[in-house]
């Protein structure tokens, strides 16, 4: 089977159920495993590089407004390459390609590609879209043995933080301007231990203001800015820090959002021992590595000047 991924999480559910060698182009943000790195690109960015955060929403909000993509298709490459099945999304317009485009196009192509949408809204979901794809690719029992070891990990969680307290906490995926994470976030923070007090389950991340925020009192704020790694995170919590620290919480911690929490996909259960790592330190240790800078926000706040703006998403 050839195999094309519109979107980084359904590229790594690929490689998890062992189809590496089926897939013939990804996006140019396919970036893990590392054998993804090598294959050819399908996309590419709309927007020029080395926006600012607050350049970057001002930008997708235009592009989105005017019905316009901020990824671009390589319509021509796609059809020389004759796939079978084309993995994409719909739930999220800034993720992605449009299906409509994706569907338009796979119906005027002579190989007829089926064109499956992954569109997760819950945790669950994402293990839903595992036995989806593994039965599209004829790799059922793979996606089964897939899911009960993340129904493991899952549950080895829950036991470890099921009697902690659990503190307020808040999870922003933009700060410039503030969003609020949505979809399957407040079910993580949940499941790790802790209370969402600005995100809604199953309902697209939110623009917040600053007042808001405040106002749900949060204990702890996570800085998990969608597609950008611990270290961008860092960088805008620090530029960010005056209006984190009006917030009031007692932790302001920056995570790898791209990698753990914005891609539904199999890494959401490391990003789940990350989190419950970061809210109950004492009862859960992470494996995915040093992904989690807690933030001095009186010293940072202090020591704030310029932004983040010169760093490369």
């Amino acid at each position: 089977m050839k195999i094309v991924s519109l979107v980084p999480h359904a590229t790594e559910l690929l490689f998890a159920l062992g189809l590496g060698d089926e897939i013939i182009a990804v996006t140019h943000e396919c970036d893990f495993p590392p054998p993804a790195r090598d294959l050819p690109h399908i996309t590419r960015d709309a927007l020029e590089p080395g926006l600012s955060a607050g350049e970057i929403d001002r930008a997708v909000r235009e592009r989105t407004q005017g019905g316009e993509s901020i990824y671009e298709l390589d319509a021509d490459l796609l059809t020389r390459l004759a796939p079978d099945l084309i993995l994409t999304q719909a739930v999220c317009p800034v993720c992605a390609v449009s299906y409509e485009d994706v569907a338009a196009l796979a119906a005027r192509m002579p190989s007829r590609p089926r064109v499956l949408s992954l569109d997760p809204r819950t945790f669950g979901e994402t293990l839903g879209d595992v036995r989806t794809v593994a039965e599209a690719t004829g790799r059922r029992e793979e996606g089964v043995a897939l899911v009960n070891r993340a129904s493991r990990r899952i549950d080895r969680v829950r036991l470890a933080v099921r009697d902690a307290p659990r503190p307020r906490v808040a999870a922003l995926e933009w700060l410039d301007p503030p969003y609020a994470a949505g979809h399957w976030t407040p079910q993580m923070i949940e499941l790790a231990g802790g209370e969402d007090v600005v995100g809604f389950l199953g309902e697209p991340s939110q623009r917040v203001e600053w007042e808001q925020v405040a106002l749900a009192r949060p204990e702890v704020v996570l800085v998990i800015p969608c597609g950008w790694d611990a270290d961008r995170a860092r960088q805008e919590a620090l530029a960010g820090a005056r209006e984190l620290g009006r917030l009031g919480p007692a932790r302001v911690v920056a995570l790898d959002g791209g990698a753990y929490f914005s891609r539904p996909g199999p890494r959401l259960i490391d990003g789940l021992e990350v989190l419950a790592a970061v809210l109950h330190p004492d009862r859960v240790k992470a494996s995915a590595g040093p992904v989690a800078h807690e933030l001095d926000l009186a010293r940072a706040a202090s020591e704030a000047v310029g932004s983040p703006a010169d760093a490369s998403p």
